[in-house]
């Protein structure tokens, strides 16, 4: 076993933990629940393990249809929340969100089927395209602007990793970009064009749109250099952070925790992704390297949206921090994605 093998799930569970230790301050009541998904992840994990990543990618045709067909039964049976109906109930199983498993399936079936075309001409995109923007279209149905946006940025940077020449990539992102504005912004929900305004002008309305990025900017300059220490953070226990167990919880980290441990979280999100462009790095194969690239991809653009946010560097869009927020199906999905890529490392280059 290699040193990679070892030091990414470290990592991976150190995160965890620094998720329970926040959601134990801000939001205690959800513990049971989270270490619940937390042990449906690792026997799914184990499962993986079990079934092998070269069977598991085998079916990674029926893993995408049957994500689509889940993306297309919550708009007939979904359940609203936030504005968005993006939630299945299924008795006596737990509400889950189809988008987080469709992340995965999409990096699986986008790598082998990229790994397969040369892309050279405009007809060689249109198979990938269309992979992509089945399931960025449904999730913008719901309408989820979050998870779409970061499925799209996950697809398009496994293109550049593939190797698309940068003036093919500039025709796609302008192709991808130029109609986003006239169809997304008329379809999008008031609150969801309040938090893109807020993020331009978040001073504007103090009480309003911009009030959960301006409490957020607040703890996280409360906690100084060593926190103020856990359940003792103003802004968390005083109820001031909007969504201090999903959306903002890194604001809860960064007061309670301080600078420190505000940088202790992004040494150990750094730490993990070396580990998988290391992994990358070392495999041959195209498809393999797509695999743990998307993987990459899918935990650092979730990680950067979410910690923007919370900063104002990025408009509030819903999503989680990897493998920290309170979220079952995040967390199974992330754990799922991290042990996909370890297989596949393993299996062949381990």
């Amino acid at each position: 076993m290699s040193r990679l093998e070892l030091v990414l799930p470290t990592l991976a569970a150190l995160l965890i933990a620094a998720g329970f230790w926040a959601l134990a301050s801000a939001s205690p009541g959800d513990l049971g629940r989270q270490a619940f998904a937390l042990l449906v992840a690792l026997s799914l994990c184990g499962a993986l393990g079990w079934f092998g990543v070269a069977r598991l990618v085998a079916w990674r045709w029926r893993l995408y249809l049957g994500a689509l067909l889940l993306l297309a039964a919550v708009q007939l049976f979904g359940t609203e929340v936030n504005g968005a109906r993006s939630w299945l109930y299924l008795k006596p199983l737990p509400g889950f969100q189809p988008s987080e498993l469709a992340k995965v399936a999409l990096v699986l079936v986008l790598a082998k089927t990229l790994a397969k075309r040369d892309l050279r001409t405009p007809l060689d995109y249109l198979g990938p395209l269309l992979l992509l923007g089945l399931p960025v279209g449904l999730v913008l149905w719901e309408p989820d602007l979050g998870s779409a946006l970061v499925m799209a940025a996950v697809g398009l940077g496994m293109f550049l990793m593939r190797g698309v020449p940068r003036s093919h990539l500039l025709v796609l992102l302008l192709a991808v970009g130029a109609p986003l504005p006239g169809v997304v912004w008329p379809n999008l929900e008031p609150h969801q064009r309040a938090r893109l305004v807020a993020f331009v002008q978040p001073d504007a309305e103090p009480l309003g749109s911009g009030y959960q990025v301006i409490q957020a900017r607040i703890a996280v300059g409360a906690g100084g250099l060593w926190g103020q220490g856990h359940g003792a953070g103003t802004q968390t226990q005083n109820g001031f952070i909007p969504y201090p167990a999903t959306d903002f919880i890194f604001p809860v980290l960064a007061e309670e925790g301080g600078f420190v441990g505000a940088v202790a979280l992004l040494l150990a999100y750094g730490g993990l992704f070396v580990c998988l462009a290391l992994m990358a790095g070392r495999a041959p194969d195209p498809g393999d390297q797509l695999i743990i690239v998307g993987t990459l991809l899918l935990l650092g653009v979730q990680m950067l949206v979410n910690i923007g946010m919370t900063l104002g560097l990025a408009p509030v869009t819903g999503i989680t921090l990897p493998l920290v927020s309170y979220g079952g199906t995040s967390l199974v999905a992330t754990l799922a994605a991290l042990t996909i890529a370890l297989l596949t490392y393993r299996g062949r280059y381990g």
